[in-house]
Formats: C-alpha cells, sequence, structure tokens
C-alpha cells in the first residue's frame, strides 16, 4: 500500500509548480486520439499541471496566437467517442524549417509550455525529437533578437517530449498497437463481412484494396479474420510465378463447392522486382485466367473514420494517463520516450531509437531483404503472418506428416464471440500437423451422448466471422457423466483434447484431470482456450470473446448519452453481464467515459452511493448533461439496479432525471470483433503446436499408444502480461475463487482508478505498475511472444 500513498504526496507536492503541458496531434488522423488527448487533459489536471490544446498540430505551434489555448476539464467532455482528432491536424512544412521552430520555440515560451506530448505517426515523432534537441540554441536565438528575456533561458532551459503513435497503420516499430489500427479493422472487416454476402449469392470473387502504403498490417490482420483466400503485403511480395499458383488456390476452392474468394491488397503491394501489384491488376489477372465475375472495392478513407472502438479507447486512455506520468518523471537528462503497449502492458521507449528500427524497416524492403523486413516488424507481424499461411494454404495431402493421432475439439459453457475461430483454426492447424481432427457437438452433454464426427478442412470455411458457437456448447460438466466420455473416447480412440470456453471448461479440465486416476483414457494431453464475454478465468488476462462485449457495451452506451441530446440533464443506470466479475462493467465504463462502476470486488455501501450521486449532482450543475453509471449484475445482492435506479431518482430530482437499461444478451450475440477472431485463431493455433509436441512425447512406442500423466499435460493457454503461457490447471486452483468462479486477483482492478480520475474524482493512483524506460529489443525471445496484442 506505500506506492499509492507515496505517489498521493508526490501528485500534491507536484501542485501549484507551474509544469505546463501541451497536447497535439499531427499527421494523418486515427480513431482513439480524441481519448488519448482527454486522458493528457485530465490527467494533467489531476496531478496539478496547466495543460494546453495546440491546435492544428505543428501549424498551430508555429502560427501561435488562439491556435494555443488552455484546456479545462469541461472542454474534453464528450469526444471520448468522437473519430479523428477535434483538436485538428495539418500537415506543417514551415516546421521542417528552422525559422518555423524558432516561430514554434516562441510561442510555446510564451505560454511557458516546456512539456510536449505528441500524438502522431514516426514523421511527427522525429519532428519533435529534433526540436527538443535544438531547444536551447533556439532559446538563445530568441534572447539575441530580444524576442524573450534572457532569464528564460534559464527558466525554461529544456524541453521534454513524450510520444504516442497514433496510426491506423500500425506501421511503428517498439509497439504491438498503435492508437486507431484496431478501429481501423473494425472498418475494414465490417466492409468484408457485408461483402460476403452479396459475394456468395452471386459466386464472385471480390478483391479489396485497404490502406498500407508502406506496411502490410491492415491486410494481414484483415485476411487473417476474415479467412481470405489470397493477400499481397509490400513486406512479403510473392514468389514469381503468383498469378498461377493465385488462380490454382481459387479455382480449387471453387471446385471444393465455395460460392466467393476474397482477395486482400495492401495499397503497396509489390511483386519481387518493386513492381506495383494493384487491385486493378489482380482483377484482370482473374477475370482473364479464371473468369470469374470480379469487383473490386477500394476502402480508402473509410477505414480512418467512425467511431473508435472499445480496444482503442483503452489504449488511447491508458497511453495518454502514462505520457503524463512519463512528462511529469522527466529529468534534462532523460531521451525523448514513446509510450507504447507490450502484450498487456504499457512500456516507455526511447523515441528515436523506434523510429531508426522503424527506418530500417523501409531500407530492408528497397534493399529487397524481404524476410529482415518482416523480422523487423516484430515477433506479432511475423506470428501474424506464419498463422496467415498455416490456415489459408493447405498442403496437398502427400506432403502432410502422418501422425496416427485423432484430436478432438468442443466448446463449453456460454457462447462467446471468436470461439468458431478458435475451432476453425484449431481444425486446419491439427490436420496440417497430419492429426485427424473430431469436431463434438454441445459440449460434454454431446460427448457422453456420441455427438462426435471427424471435422475436414473445408468444413470449418467461413467459420472465422461467425458469432456464437457453430458447434453447439452446453455448461454440463463432466463429473457426473465421467465413464460415458471416457468410454466414447476409447471407442473413436481420441488421443488429445482441446477445449474452447469458460469458467465451466476450466471446472471441466480439473474434473477431467482428477478422473486421470480412474480413467486411463484422460491419461492425454488436454489444453483449455478461454472463451468468455465474462473475462472470469483464472491464469489469463484476456477471454475470447470479451473484446466483442465490451465493443457492444460501449456501441449501446454511446447510442444511450446520444438519445439525451438536447434534452434535460439526465443519468443512465447500465446494467452489464459477467456474473461476479466485475470486468465488462469496469473495462466497459472505462471505454464510455462512465462516472461509476459498480462491481463486486470492489465492495461499496450506501455512503458511497450517496457520494457518487452529490458528485453526479455537483457536475451536472457546473458542466456535464448526461452521467453515465454501470454495475456489474451480481456486484451486490441488496443494490439492485432497480435500487440505484430509485436512489439516483430521488437524489437527482430538480437536477437530473435518471434512466436504466439492462442489456443483457446482446452482449454475447454478434459477430466476432477482428480482436476476437485473430486472438481466437492465433492462441488456437499455438495450442494445437503444443499439443502435437505433446503427443510425440508421450507417445509409448512399445504399447502403441499416448499416456501422459504429468501435471503440465492438462493446461490452460492464458496471456499473462506480456507474455502466452501453458499452465498447468491444477496449479491454478489456488489462484481461483471457486464459490464466485472468479481469480483472487485481476490485473484490470489497477485500471479503476483511471475510470475514476477521468470522471474527476479524487483518488489515488498505484503506479507500481507504470511503465519504465526500456530499449527496442531487435528479436524479442519467444517465451515473450506478445502476438496476441493482434
Amino acid at each position: 500500500m506505500a506506492q499509492p500513498d507515496t505517489k498521493k504526496v508526490f501528485f500534491e507536492n507536484l501542485s501549484g509548480t507551474g509544469k505546463a503541458i501541451a497536447v497535439l496531434t499531427s499527421g494523418g488522423d486515427a480513431q482513439g486520439m480524441n481519448a488519448a488527448v482527454r486522458a493528457v487533459v485530465r490527467m494533467g489536471l489531476y496531478v496539478g499541471a496547466k495543460v494546453y490544446f495546440i491546435h492544428e498540430g505543428y501549424q498551430g505551434m508555429v502560427d501561435g496566437g488562439e491556435n494555443i489555448e488552455e484546456a479545462s476539464w469541461e472542454s474534453v467532455s464528450s469526444m471520448l467517442q468522437v473519430g479523428g482528432t477535434v483538436i485538428g491536424s495539418a500537415r506543417c512544412k514551415e516546421f521542417r524549417s528552422h525559422e518555423g521552430r524558432l516561430k514554434a520555440a516562441h510561442n510555446l515560451v510564451l505560454q511557458g509550455i516546456t512539456n510536449l506530448c505528441v500524438i502522431g505517426g514516426d514523421g511527427s515523432l522525429t519532428g519533435a525529437n529534433l526540436f527538443r534537441e535544438e531547444w536551447s540554441g533556439l532559446l538563445t536565438e530568441l534572447v539575441d533578437q530580444g524576442l524573450i528575456e534572457a532569464d528564460a533561458v534559464q527558466k525554461y532551459s529544456a524541453l521534454h517530449i513524450v510520444g504516442m503513435v497514433g496510426s491506423i497503420d500500425n506501421d511503428f516499430c517498439g509497439t504491438d498497437m498503435t492508437i486507431g489500427t484496431d478501429s481501423a479493422l473494425h472498418r475494414i472487416i465490417e466492409v468484408v463481412d457485408a461483402i460476403m454476402t452479396t459475394a456468395q449469392s452471386h459466386q464472385r470473387t471480390f478483391v479489396l484494396e485497404v490502406m498500407g502504403r508502406h506496411c502490410g498490417y491492415l491486410a494481414l490482420v484483415s485476411a487473417l479474420a476474415c479467412g481470405a483466400d489470397w493477400v499481397l503485403i509490400p513486406e512479403m511480395p510473392p514468389e514469381d510465378g503468383w498469378e498461377d499458383k493465385m488462380c490454382q488456390k481459387l479455382s480449387a476452392t471453387r471446385s471444393r463447392g465455395t460460392r466467393l474468394n476474397i482477395i486482400i491488397v495492401a495499397e503497396g503491394a509489390i511483386d519481387r522486382h518493386g513492381t506495383p501489384i494493384t487491385s486493378g491488376i489482380v482483377k484482370d489477372l482473374v477475370v482473364k485466367c479464371l473468369g470469374f465475375d470480379t469487383r473490386v472495392t477500394i476502402l480508402g478513407h473509410v477505414q480512418r473514420g467512425g467511431t473508435p472502438s472499445a480496444f482503442d479507447r483503452i489504449l488511447a486512455s491508458r497511453m495518454g494517463v502514462e505520457a503524463v506520468l512519463a512528462l511529469l518523471e522527466t529529468t534534462d537528462n532523460t531521451p525523448a520516450c514513446v509510450v507504447s503497449l507490450r502484450g498487456n502492458q504499457s512500456v516507455r521507449l526511447p523515441l528515436m531509437e523506434c523510429v531508426q528500427m522503424t527506418q530500417e524497416v523501409q531500407r530492408a524492403m528497397d534493399g529487397k531483404r524481404f524476410e529482415e523486413a518482416v523480422k523487423l516488424r516484430g515477433r506479432s507481424f511475423e506470428n501474424n503472418l506464419r498463422t496467415y499461411k498455416l490456415l489459408a494454404h493447405r498442403k496437398p495431402e502427400s506432403e502432410l506428416p502422418v501422425s496416427n493421432f485423432n484430436v478432438a475439439v468442443l466448446n463449453v459453457g456460454a457462447p462467446a464471440a471468436g470461439m468458431n475461430a478458435a475451432v476453425r483454426s484449431a481444425v486446419r492447424v491439427g490436420i496440417s500437423e497430419g492429426h485427424k481432427m473430431f469436431a463434438v457437438s454441445d459440449g460434454f452433454e454431446g460427448f457422453y451422448k456420441g455427438q462426435i464426427r471427424e471435422i475436414k478442412w473445408a468444413d470449418v470455411g467461413g467459420w472465422t466471422g461467425q458469432g456464437g458457437s457453430l458447434l453447439g456448447t452446453k455448461r454440463t460438466l463432466p463429473a457426473k457423466h465421467v465413464e460415458k466420455i471416457a468410454e466414447q473416447m476409447r471407442m473413436n480412440n481420441i488421443n488429445a483434447l482441446l477445449i474452447v470456453g469458460g469458467f465451466e471448461a476450466f471446472e471441466s479440465l480439473l474434473q477431467l484431470y482428477e478422473a486421470r486416476t480412474t480413467y486411463e483414457e484422460f491419461c492425454i494431453p488436454m489444453c483449455m482456450l478461454p472463451a468468455t464475454i465474462s473475462n472470469n478465468v483464472p491464469g489469463t488476462d484476456l477471454s475470447i470473446g470479451a473484446d466483442t462485449a465490451l465493443n457492444a457495451i460501449v456501441e449501446t452506451c454511446d447510442r444511450i448519452k446520444q438519445s439525451a441530446s438536447g434534452t434535460k440533464r439526465r443519468v443512465f443506470i447500465i446494467e452489464t453481464m459477467g456474473g461476479y466479475c466485475g470486468y465488462l462493467a469496469s473495462v466497459g465504463g472505462l471505454a464510455a467515459g462512465a462516472d461509476a462502476a459498480y462491481i463486486y470486488e470492489e465492495p461499496f455501501d450506501i455512503k458511497d452511493l450517496q457520494a457518487n450521486v452529490e458528485h453526479l449532482t455537483e457536475k451536472m450543475k457546473t458542466s456535464i448533461q448526461r452521467g453515465l453509471v454501470l454495475r456489474n449484475e451480481n456486484c451486490n445482492e441488496n443494490y439492485t439496479t432497480d435500487f440505484i435506479y430509485q436512489l439516483y431518482s430521488e437524489e437527482g430530482k430538480g437536477v437530473f432525471d435518471s434512466r436504466k437499461n439492462v442489456l443483457g444478451h446482446m452482449q454475447q450475440g454478434g459477430a466476432p470483433s477482428p480482436f476476437d477472431r485473430n486472438f481466437g485463431t492465433k492462441i488456437s493455433a499455438k495450442a494445437m503446436q503444443w499439443v502435437t509436441k505433446k503427443l510425440t512425447e508421450t507417445f509409448r512406442q512399445d504399447e502403441g499408444r499416448v499416456f501422459a500423466n504429468t501435471e503440465d499435460s492438462c493446461c490452460l493457454l492464458g496471456m499473462r502480461r506480456r507474455a502466452l503461457v501453458f499452465q498447468p490447471v491444477v496449479q491454478l486452483k489456488d489462484e481461483t475463487d471457486f464459490v464466485h468462479r472468479i481469480p483472487k486477483e485481476q490485473w484490470w482492478l489497477k485500471l479503476r482508478p483511471l475510470m475514476k480520475i477521468l470522471a474527476k474524482y479524487k483518488t489515488s493512483y498505484d503506479v507500481s505498475d507504470s511503465g519504465q524506460l526500456e530499449h527496442v529489443i531487435r528479436n524479442r525471445p519467444k517465451e515473450s511472444d506478445t502476438s496476441v496484442a493482434m
């Protein structure tokens, strides 16, 4: 507990020191930039600093005057859900000149600003670093010209820079995801899903061109998310003769009964000789060689537009807060840094190391060193490419290894978006590894009834974009039917199990592990993938399906708040799902800009409720028009949604009125988000490779069978901070509250103070987990594979 108290004192000491922070957005716009600006402003005000907007990017800094405006708490209200950047962005040739930077320095000194938070791409951040390096010389020039007093050189001796990368292309080395990328993927996948229905109706081939002049990330990940037949990206041009191979692949797909083909082309796609491959060229090729009815769709700036996704809002909010902390902790010797995301953790990296690595990628591509370019993009990009090749291109039967192992896959518990993508990935990777794959319908209920069938490569085509569970899923646990399940495993000669599901899947795996003492049929490799909207499975920070649910909550909250536009002041009480786990309420509240979120993990009483009402009443009197309160469904037995609604209604009389809304099962439905499609796809591929390894290790040649009876042969694959980790389920028992079906410790509880700070509450903020300055690592070790960040 010492850490929050120490930090609280630090914030109190800082108050009144006259620190001034300016925030600007530069270069191309990206969804989520406004969330980052909001977080910088509110965190800056929270710690007692003055915060300024610089409108129109570097152009506004050069022009000065009204372009540099002091920000207030209210000035960033209602901007969280807005796309683009409300403070404006512009290309500025003048800032590239020494004279332009001299004007900019003068304008900053006039306002006493020596801390800059720059949200933009590598060009914008490189410009900021050059400005920082020239700063003292610029001040000396200003003194010589009589524009500032001599003591200003000492008073404003150093310019501190912290960057956040806002770019839909995800082309900046050092971070797994840049602000705006996830939202751009949402736009692409929405279009692909819509196109696939019309393509199927008419047996068409669609060629989609997506952004990415120098980086193929959007093309690659969207191809992975929709199961595209072919993808063309600049980092890895196709081998010579690709035209014939692509046409053969499309023809083979159609011959198996598929009625459509999807080809995704990055706008910067090239061949091995550097010749551009355009969407028009691809279309003409398909028409000429195959005669297929082919259409081209160029998405263009649609990808930059629209509301930011839940992921981008949370990412930008976390980065904005981290950027302010980084600025407060800088000294004159601290290099300019960029706030990045690795796995599920914020880190700070030297800005110029990241820029140099990013430039190295382009040099490798210019030099036609494409393998090197892929590696330089990072392990996440490399893993995306490897997984796509594994799932999209089926090897001929003659080239497949022969393992003679049978692997069964099933879904257990409530349906979660992304389950189907995980099953598709497991089936195709399993077949590629030489296994015979079996699908079990309706979970363990179907298992003991014998609803088991072999499932082939083509059977899972088109599954990535389907919501729910196509295999069917039940909450039935295996303990009561363990004898019948063992019999079915013996009859079907099942050598390994892959279970995709939530807390029931975790309990099921524990029961099967314990049944090993009685039934040798369960002495086989068994692995679980966490898939539940509640995100309440121990051993993992994230579960398949939770991101889709968050987006459903955030979209609904946006609409609900919008419904009150132009009416009198109103507070909405929203009930979310999650059982006893407050993840959806807390993280959804952060993404939607909630004023409070009530959860089981953080007990509250009537005094807390009263304090929240009073706080909201005060805000309503002075500034905001709408309030948002989220309540987890099982947060308190007595303080029900109706009770809280009635309390707010009574106490808010004369200031605001209240409305309530129970979101219910809409949080479980809908098409999976790009994150859930790819998270499910990639962790499932990793799990199947683990299964193959365990099958090989535990096969007893003399007995001709698999026998695995160790703890590490019955695992859950979860994401822990920066790493994907296989953890024996029996070792996770001590980390689990089985009564309330939640982990005993949950990482996201550290995000709750963020929501409170951004809602203008006075609270201590624990920075024990905040980013520390690290270095860019060219090749991270395999155990730190953070490809799950998409």
